[in-house]
């Protein structure tokens, strides 16, 4: 009977490859096992099914639909699916792994009571995770990573006492981590890493048995609070975090793996951490850290080989110990994304000696400035690609100097951009002083979260440091774009440096005759507001034009002549609520009358709301498909 159910998931399942075996007559608990596929039984009883697919790839766009070669067919019924599922009520462990299934996970699925692991892991499920889950009372491993479910994380995982490991990483979850997850006190692992969730960590201190807490790439924002002492590896980088890193995380004596980078921890790390026992990767690079090393610094003994310091520079603006960079690609146009590499690498991130190249260095790194290495070219001279002799891709900006100027000035003045580091800011690694690839349009919510990040950038170089960095020459040219399209600003600051290098360069002959440019933090609001335009409609336009931005304020007023000047894929992709809500913050920016313009933080926030309505109006209309 059982494997005449097994049999009927082949067929469910379109006869994978990896089911060929169930070809065979005779009872399936007694076939051959291998790494993609197994069936244990009990008795004449089936009670664990493991089968892993070739459907491995992923794609960024799926939007609950079928896909071929990535998905099931249309065809395909998930309800049934998990219905023929059910009915082995003997099942422990359920282990599906890329096979293709998509669509929202049935309720159904609560019926297999004595279900200890459920692993559903790289398909195409959607919607919501099933409250009735909570049914599930014998589960301790839950793991769904690698799908598409995009409502917020539940609320009753403390109903289940077993729980010990719950993974939903690479999803599209969002909302806030429930409180309810610091009460499942049998946890060890808890992974929602690459999901969208925000809000603050919740108490987890009462998880005496967690021994990893991934939450990398999220948008969490609050402090770090009081952790159990148990843990073995923290993972938060890619987040909004704030404050102190608090002195509790050197007392962590199980610690062995920590990263705490691109976020925005302030002030002085605590001295223990560096002195822990176990730790063999600690990593808080991309911070706002502050404070020197201390002489008699004594790492632990994981952390020896990597632990080093110098006397030239004991200054702990980031002091990661692993190798963190950035991998990316450049945008001309927020609109249309160039990239340049999957590999490419704009600096290291962990704060290295700002040292000095030579220009032999530069020209081997970019093939003597070969054409196939430039990027573009600004109002301060061209941008190349490069990659160092040590394998680290850069990107090189080439400054025309046009008269005499003071030598240490100049580098006083990037000894100082040096030292910036923010997760939205590309790193500036050194200097030399000597006399096309496919495009990828980017949907609305993707330019959105652009623009979050550039915001982001320039509200830190207004108000993170002192003095604020103020005419930072916003353009889209000087956006950069990794592999994530999180944006990184390059370029900024270049005003002070050009004061050195070029009176004419920084003061354009007709700036004070222009009614539409001011100078300082408004500057940076106008060009921003530029920026945005360009975002809207693809394509670039000029500081000077006043008579086109006059027009295309009052043509965004109508639908039909939104139609007629944005560009396609925002008017594809975008909601009515988000993009009229950029569209009137971008008029402000732009305004004649400069005392309307709006603040950075203004800015940043309607942005933020922007995105948000967006990703509500994403997953109404996933939710739509998945009730069709």
């Amino acid at each position: 009977m059982e494997t005449q159910l097994l049999r009927q998931l082949r067929k469910h399942l379109e006869f994978p490859k990896v089911l060929e075996a169930w070809n065979i007559t005779y009872d399936l608990c007694f076939s051959p096992s291998s790494p993609s596929l197994s069936i244990s039984c009990e008795g004449n009883t089936i009670t664990e099914l493991r089968i892993t697919g070739d459907k491995v790839a992923k794609v960024s766009s799926f939007e609950g639909f079928p896909i071929p070669d990535q998905t099931l067919s249309q065809d395909f019924s998930v309800d049934s699916f998990i219905t023929t599922l059910t009915r082995l009520t003997n099942l422990k462990v359920v282990i599906l792994v890329s096979l293709g299934i998509w669509g929202p996970l049935p309720d159904k699925i609560h019926r297999l009571y004595s279900l200890q692991v459920l692993d559903l892991s790289s398909n195409f499920f959607y919607g919501s995770i099933p409250p009735k889950i909570a049914a599930m009372t014998m589960l301790s491993t839950l793991n769904l990573d690698g799908n598409y479910f995009n409502d917020t994380v539940p609320d009753w995982f403390d109903t289940l006492s077993n729980l010990t490991i719950v993974s939903m990483k690479s999803n599209r979850l969002k909302g806030t981590l429930p409180p309810s997850i610091g009460r499942v006190k049998s946890l060890s692992e808890l992974a929602l890493s690459s999901n969208s969730i925000s809000g603050s960590l919740p108490d987890l201190s009462e998880l005496a048995s967690l021994k990893t807490l991934d939450l990398r790439d999220n948008n969490l924002d609050s402090g770090l609070p009081v952790l159990p002492k148990v843990i073995a590896n923290i993972l938060l980088n890619k987040n909004s975090l704030s404050g102190d890193i608090p002195n509790q995380l050197g007392e962590l004596y199980a610690l062995q793996h920590v990263d705490l980078s691109f976020n925005f921890f302030r002030g002085t790390p605590p001295e223990a951490i560096f002195a822990l026992p176990n730790v063999s990767y600690l990593n808080l690079a991309s911070n706002m850290l502050s404070g020197s090393l201390p002489s008699g610094l004594n790492c632990g003994t994981q952390l020896g080989r990597n632990c080093k310091r110098t006397s030239a520079e004991p200054r702990l603006l980031t002091k990661p110990v692993a190798d963190n960079t950035s991998t990316g690609f450049s945008s001309e146009l927020l609109a249309n994304a160039r990239y340049i590499s999957q590999a490419m690498k704009l600096g290291s991130q962990v704060n290295p000696v700002h040292r000095v190249f030579t220009l032999e260095e530069l020209k081997e790194a970019t093939c003597n400035f070969d054409q196939t290495a430039y990027m573009g070219e600004g109002s301060i001279g061209k941008l190349y690609k490069g990659k160092l002799e040590n394998g680290t891709y850069v990107a090189i900006r080439c400054l025309a100097l046009y008269k005499r100027y003071s030598v240490r000035n100049l580098k006083l003045r990037l000894d100082m951009l040096w030292k910036l580091r923010h997760p939205h800011l590309v790193c500036l690694l050194g200097h030399c002083i000597e006399e096309n690839s496919p495009e990828k349009i980017l949907k609305w919510s993707e330019r959105l979260m652009v623009l979050i990040g550039v915001a982001k950038a320039v509200h830190f170089l207004h108000t993170g440091i002192i003095p604020g960095l103020s005419n930072n020459r916003l353009k889209t040219s000087n956006v950069l774009l990794d592999e994530h399209c999180m944006a990184k600003l390059s370029d900024y600051g270049l005003s002070i440096i050009m004061e050195e290098v070029d009176e004419h360069e920084a003061r354009i002959d007709d700036h004070k005759s222009n009614p539409w440019e001011t100078r300082e933090v408004e500057d940076d609001v106008y060009t921003f507001g530029l920026i945005i335009h360009e975002t809207l409609v693809g394509s670039r336009i000029s500081e000077k034009d006043a008579v086109l931005l006059d027009q295309m304020a009052s043509t965004f007023t109508s639908q039909d002549g939104r139609r007629r000047v944005v560009d396609p894929m925002v008017l594809g992709t975008s909601s009515q609520e988000s993009l009229s809500t950029v569209i009137s913050i971008a008029s402000k920016c732009v305004s004649t009358d400069h005392s309307t313009r709006p603040s950075i933080e203004d800015i940043l926030w309607n942005l933020q709301y922007a995105a948000q309505v967006q990703a509500s109006s994403d997953g109404d209309q996933r939710s739509d498909i998945s009730q069709t």
